[in-house]
């Protein structure tokens, strides 16, 4: 493979380098570079899609139990994680679902598996539904790719106009809260801090903002309709295995959205870790990578 073993030029990975040792490659698009990770063997590929305010890192176990028997391919979305983070920019699921695209095309992926989490179920089944001749396998951990009028409070307060910018994007209050509120065992410090380390000034937290102000709550919101087209193509995909892993105390994707992924694919595998939170592959791991493990090697 010819991806570049450079991270971006303003980041210091040195003190996650032991958590975080993979090669990375850039993805020249419009408006900015994409970071991701591509590593280990040739075939089959599985590509690992993140949500807000993680990046690749959250994949992080993962990768290192797939990639001695799989292509392991995770992306940092636009302004997410290593990649670039322009002011401005369409931040949009439109376009993280183009720019998931192009970086599959550009890597020479076939047909693929596909782990998504959080907004990497919108993202990743845009792309799915779009190619489902190109998806072998699904795993969906704590996500959505349908529209629900669910949205709690403490994340509704940082679509508010000036708060919001000033939690979210001066304060890094979204990405700080969320590695407290988002587990349910306390994360150990050097993972808190691969978590922020990305974000760690105002004009780096722009995408995090933005994935906030980009959740449909009406009709009139431009992502309304993409949700909505996405859900009603999800049916492509029934004919895949999919495995369901879900984290029963996650206070955001909360068991109506099992119910609904259920409701939509009733032959899908579905583990409920009651003990876990939404980030369900920190609080839930040791029992999670294995059964994605055998859940792709099947």
């Amino acid at each position: 493979m010819d991806a570049t073993h450079a991270a971006s030029e303003s980041y210091d990975l040195t003190p996650i380098r032991e958590l975080y040792p993979f090669p990375t490659g850039r993805l020249a698009l419009p408006g900015g570079t994409l970071s991701y990770v591509d590593t280990g063997g040739d075939a089959p590929p599985v590509v690992l899609v993140h949500g807000n305010p993680t990046w690749s890192f959250y994949y992080r176990r993962l990768i290192t139990a797939l990639r001695s028997t799989h292509r392991v391919i995770a992306p940092d979305h636009m302004g997410c994680g290593l990649s670039s983070k322009p002011q401005t920019y369409p931040y949009s699921l439109s376009t993280h679902i183009d720019n998931l695209s192009r970086l599959i095309d550009h890597r020479g992926l076939g047909r693929v598996d596909l782990v998504v989490h959080d907004w990497g179920g919108a993202i990743g089944m845009g792309w799915a539904t779009r190619h489902p001749e190109r998806v072998r396998r699904i795993v969906v951990l704590n996500t959505a790719a349908f529209l629900s009028p669910r949205l709690p409070f403490r994340i509704a307060v940082c679509r508010y106009p000036l708060f919001g910018d000033l939690a979210v994007r001066g304060l890094n209050a979204f990405a700080v809260a969320a590695t407290f509120m988002a587990v349910e065992r306390p994360l150990d410090p050097a993972v808190r801090r691969g978590y922020l380390l990305p974000y760690n000034s105002w004009a780096n937290r722009v995408a995090i903002q933005h994935f906030v102000r980009d959740i449909p709550l009406a009709p009139r919101h431009p992502t309304w309709a993409v949700v909505d087209g996405i859900d009603r193509e999800l049916p492509v995909l029934r004919e895949q295995p999919m495995l369901i892993l879900w984290g029963g105390k996650d206070w955001c994707f909360t068991d109506h959205f099992l119910a609904e992924w259920l409701a939509r694919f009733p032959a899908a595998e579905a583990v409920r870790f009651d003990h876990a939170g939404h980030y369900v592959l920190e609080d839930a791991h040791e029992e999670l990578v294995p059964r994605v493990v055998r859940f792709l090697a099947g």
